[in-house]
């Protein structure tokens, strides 16, 4: 894709994220992706942003794996154009049959997400998505589901990116890949 087209892509995505002061709670300011997903043509600029991504920096994605809830939005699709399946990692309790769990800290306790045992095997090269990156918490532990079924996490993939969390440093050596800052 030329950098016009990446440009003007990229563009439409930035005009359909909604900002609202003091959601949840005063201080914070919550970035709504809902207005891109009404949007036929900007939720395709993000996959198709995605896509040119992945093509051009990764030889070999065996499998796109999608965050609860929001990166089963944007990951199916991706994993449809590649051509290749999507897995799902999924909060505590929400899969059925034998599963794999990890514990991560969240801002006021600990949370579990789980994947299924026989969703990833040993050596498939995995491409995680979600629709932001805040403090890192959600995305290192779906890396270290990853490398409890020993696959090879190729990096991350983000709709937004709060840069002054510092999710980033979290999940290092992991590179991970945002289609937009705040």
């Amino acid at each position: 894709m030329e950098a016009g087209v990446r440009d003007s892509k990229l563009q439409l995505v930035v005009s359909h994220i909604r900002a609202f002061p003091d959601f949840p709670k005063k201080g914070i300011v919550f970035r709504d992706i809902c207005p891109l997903l009404k949007d036929a043509a900007a939720l395709s600029a993000v996959i198709d942003l995605f896509e040119d991504h992945v093509r051009i920096n990764y030889q070999q994605v065996d499998l796109i794996v999608g965050l609860d809830a929001r990166g089963f939005l944007f990951g199916p699709l991706l994993a449809q154009r590649l051509g290749v399946g999507f897995v799902l990692v999924r909060k505590k309790g929400k899969l059925p049959g034998a599963t794999v769990a990890v514990t991560y800290d969240l801002e006021y306790g600990t949370a579990e997400a789980e994947i299924q045992e026989d969703a990833v095997a040993p050596g498939q090269k995995v491409l995680l998505i979600d629709d932001l990156l805040a403090t890192g918490g959600t995305l290192y532990a779906a890396c270290q589901l990853m490398r409890k079924q020993q696959a090879e996490v190729l990096g991350c993939l983000v709709v937004i990116e709060l840069k002054e969390l510092q999710g980033v440093d979290k999940l290092k050596p992991q590179r991970v890949f945002s289609l937009v800052q705040y």
